[in-house]
């Protein structure tokens, strides 16, 4: 099967030495959304820009729909969007005029309905004549956006689209990346440093981190497999110290002796609770309160990074 972006051995080695990519193979799908999470440095750029053909490979093979990035450049980059993390926009053009020329380098033929629409998606409708250096930074945001939708590409990267951006624009871009997934079937990548946002839109999560791809997995099951649960127990009265019959239990006694915290496995057979609670009991300790609590992708993720260190 045909994927979208298939990935081979990619590395990047730049003259200074560093080591921006590493081995990395990745495939992605078509028609998934695709979170990319890694810290600053991590390679997620560098991975982005050689994909787009804006920076050279050291080593490896990338294809896009089939087209090597390197020897089908042109048919390659066709099919792609890029949003990047700066803002580069044309300062003295007209809202409507760049993204129109942006659609044009691709040499598509004038669609001034996709452009309209793609301007009333991003709330620029009302700016269509501005100039770009009239818009906030917002506003030159969502140009940017629109600027990589005009020539209707089948693959969309987002790096950082939202990083320092108003809450409004960020839902209005959900929405969108959405409703491309689900109508065009475009297929998306993106890198975020919101998490939640990964978490909630998210088809598949990769991790990168010191140029190396740590994992890529479905987000329900890296977070069924890497979650775990949380019993938090508040109690009717101190205790000092824990009882050696619970000694066999992940047990932490916090907030002065009043409360304890269980953590357990997911995927184990028995969570072990049943039995925590029996003796909890015979140990004559009673319970006021209790709550459970999973791992986010937050909690996920930091765990990797720490542990690839």
């Amino acid at each position: 099967m045909q994927h979208a972006i298939s990935i081979s051995k990619l590395s990047k080695v730049y003259d200074s030495g560093l080591a921006a990519l590493q081995e990395v193979d990745l495939d992605i799908r078509n028609g998934e959304i695709l979170a990319l999470l890694g810290p600053n440095g991590a390679g997620k750029t560098t991975l982005i820009s050689i994909v787009c053909g804006i920076v050279n490979p050291t080593n490896g093979k990338v294809s896009v729909q089939g087209h090597d990035i390197i020897s089908e450049f042109r048919a390659a980059r066709e099919l792609i969007g890029l949003v990047p993390q700066e803002l580069h926009v044309e300062t003295f053009e007209t809202v409507w005029d760049t993204v129109s020329y942006s659609r044009g380098l691709f040499g598509k033929k004038p669609k001034p309905e996709l452009i309209e629409q793609l301007l009333r998606d991003l709330t620029l409708w009302d700016k269509k004549d501005n100039k770009i250096l009239e818009l906030s930074g917002g506003m030159k945001r969502r140009v940017m956006i629109a600027k990589a939708l005009a020539h209707e590409p089948k693959i969309l990267f987002l790096d950082e689209p939202t990083a320092g951006v108003d809450v409004e624009l960020r839902k209005d871009m959900w929405q969108l990346v959405r409703r491309l997934r689900e109508e065009g079937g475009v297929t998306i990548i993106l890198t975020t440093h919101y998490i939640e946002e990964a978490e909630e839109i998210a088809d598949r999560v990769g991790v990168i981190n010191k140029g190396r791809l740590i994992l890529v997995e479905e987000k329900k099951e890296l977070m069924r497999k890497l979650g775990k649960k949380q019993l938090t127990l508040d109690l009717n009265d101190v205790l000092e110290t824990l009882p050696e019959a619970l000694g066999r239990y992940d047990l932490d006694l916090e907030n002065g002796g009043e409360r304890l915290v269980y953590r357990y496995d997911t995927q184990a057979e028995r969570t072990g609770i049943g039995s925590l609670l029996a003796d909890l009991n015979r140990a004559g300790i009673s319970i006021k309160d209790l709550d459970t609590e999973q791992s986010s992708l937050e909690d996920i993720f930091v765990t990797l990074v720490e542990e690839t260190r």
